[in-house]
This record gives C-alpha cells, sequence and structure tokens, in this order.
C-alpha cells in the first residue's frame, strides 16, 4: 500500500461508505464538505482507481471501492482491538451473526460459557436472514456467522468451520388429528409453513416435497421464527418445516411433536462462517468452546 495513505484516509472513506454521502460525514467530523472532498481524492489517487460513483445525490461503491472497504473495515477492528487490549478494563467486541437454528438451544451454551471466559468481552449477537448476515460478514460489520453452511457461491475470500450435522424435521402441535397419516397425505389436507425462499434449508424441503409428488404446494406461509412459527403451529393445524434446533424445547416439553417424513437427506452442516483474515477478541476460544459443546451434545 502506499505510504502516504493514511488512519484519517481510511477512517473518511468507512464513513463515507457508510453513510453514501459526504454532509453528514462532514459535520459528524467537524470539518467542511470541500475538506473531506479532498481527503477522498487523496485516497483514490493514492490507491490508484474510484472508490465511488455518483448517482444522484448518493455516492455507491465502485466494486473496487467495495473490494476496499471489507479489507479496511477489518483492519481498522483488529487496529482498535489491539489498542483496547493495552487499557486495563478496556472493553472489546466480538460480533457474531446468528441464525435461527442455532438461537435457542446451542449458541446460549457457547456464551454463557465464553463469558465466563471473557466477562471483559461484549459480545453483540446480530440476528436476520441468511443473506443480510453475510453481507453483514463480507462488510466487517460481524466478526463471524453461526448457522448453516452457506452455499458454495458464497464462500470466496470466507472458512467454514464445521460443529455438527442438524436435520430439517416436519413439526405440528401435539394432538394434531394428522400425526398418525404418512406425511405426504398429512402435508396434501393442512396448512404448511416453509422456510423463505432465501433461507438455506428451503432447498432441501423443496427436493423433499418434488419427490413426493409435492411440487406445486401452496404454503400458507414462511417463516423460520420461533415465535411465529410456533404460534401458527399451536393455533392450528399448519405443519412447519423447520431445523430441529429452532424448536428443540418445543419438543422436549411436547408442546410440538415431529411428524416422521421418511426422508435421510432431510439435513445439513452447521459451523461458524468467518472471514479469512479475521480477527476478533476471544474469536479462537469462541471456536474451542463452540466444537467442545457440539462434541458432546453429539
Amino acid at each position: 500500500m502506499h505510504p502516504g495513505v493514511k488512519l484519517r484516509h481510511i477512517r473518511a472513506f468507512l464513513d463515507i461508505a457508510a453513510e453514501g454521502g459526504l454532509t453528514s460525514v462532514a459535520r459528524a467530523q467537524g470539518i467542511t464538505q470541500p475538506a473531506l472532498s479532498r481527503t477522498l481524492a487523496e485516497l483514490e489517487t493514492l490507491l490508484g482507481q474510484p472508490m465511488f460513483l455518483r448517482q444522484g445525490r448518493k455516492l455507491v461503491l465502485t466494486e473496487g471501492g467495495a473490494l476496499f472497504r471489507r479489507h479496511a473495515f477489518a483492519a481498522v477492528q483488529a487496529l482498535e482491538a489491539g489498542a483496547a487490549a493495552l487499557r486495563p478494563g478496556g472493553e472489546t467486541t466480538l460480533r457474531i451473526g446468528v441464525l435461527p437454528t442455532v438461537a435457542t438451544h446451542f449458541l446460549p451454551q457457547v456464551l454463557l460459557r465464553f463469558r465466563t471466559l471473557h466477562p471483559e468481552i461484549l459480545v453483540a449477537a446480530e440476528t436476520g436472514p441468511h443473506f443480510h448476515l453475510m453481507r453483514a460478514l463480507r462488510d466487517g460489520a460481524v466478526d463471524l456467522v453461526v448457522g448453516r453452511l452457506p452455499g458454495a457461491t458464497e464462500m470466496a475470500g470466507l472458512r467454514f468451520d464445521h460443529l455438527y450435522e442438524e436435520d430439517v424435521i416436519l413439526t405440528a402441535r401435539a394432538g394434531h388429528p394428522m400425526r398418525d397419516l404418512p406425511a405426504p397425505q398429512a402435508l396434501a389436507a393442512c396448512p404448511v409453513i416453509l422456510p423463505p425462499a432465501t433461507a438455506l434449508i428451503r432447498p432441501v424441503v423443496a427436493d423433499y416435497l418434488a419427490a413426493n409428488g409435492l411440487a406445486g404446494l401452496r404454503p400458507a406461509f414462511e417463516t423460520v421464527s420461533l415465535a411465529l412459527g410456533r404460534g401458527l403451529c399451536l393455533g392450528s393445524d399448519a405443519l412447519w418445516f423447520i431445523s430441529r434446533g429452532v424448536v428443540v424445547h418445543e419438543l422436549q416439553r411436547a408442546e410440538l411433536i415431529e411428524l416422521p417424513t421418511g426422508a435421510r437427506f432431510l439435513s445439513g452442516a452447521v459451523g461458524v462462517t468467518q472471514r479469512h483474515e479475521a480477527a476478533a477478541p476471544g474469536l479462537e476460544d469462541f471456536l474451542h468452546i463452540a466444537r467442545d459443546i457440539s462434541t458432546r451434545e453429539a
């Protein structure tokens, strides 16, 4: 990197990328907009290419700008973590993206043990759909994502640490009137809740339906939310395809039951996805704890 690139260039660039414009960033930094424009122009000259394109009043990252942002964000995070580590009693933050399959049972165990080992580290968990969390991971907004294995096309620049395999099950309320029927017959007769089209488990569910002559089945609802899916099942005869880990406590309490599907391929890998250059506080200990708990659970 050109030796003329300074931390002020990087911070200005990241702030502009986050805000999509110059005015609010200049105001927040207490400088004039022309001065901020000069800082950005200096960075683009030193890097040898434009970082933004102007679309109306908004600044949009170029392809090169988006690539540089991911690395710049991670670099600033690493520097801030290093500075914080030098301050006695200073708090550092581990930012994690959490998918529903681990949020109910597995991840709380990991976090509680991690807390006993690193009480000085704040764990900030962000939930959301898979595509949102993967974008946050690439942009550096989270340090890792815990959940299902991403698709092969999403793994460039990332690595996945496998923890365990988990089933996708068909569940319904206890006492469901069609609990003793074959699953395809019950599915044809009842309202069905499917994972959203963007969910990682949707393709295996679609394959199961197609294999049982239900490719054209129209769901009544789409969700992987425990609160919503549980409420819909308990209040109706709906059948829900969902990862076992999401509803494990409801199954243990016999609020929900599992309907046998007879399928062996309704499963997938669960683990931790992170950037190759990840440098987050307590990350190695987090992974060690996650591996240990997944081994014991298995």
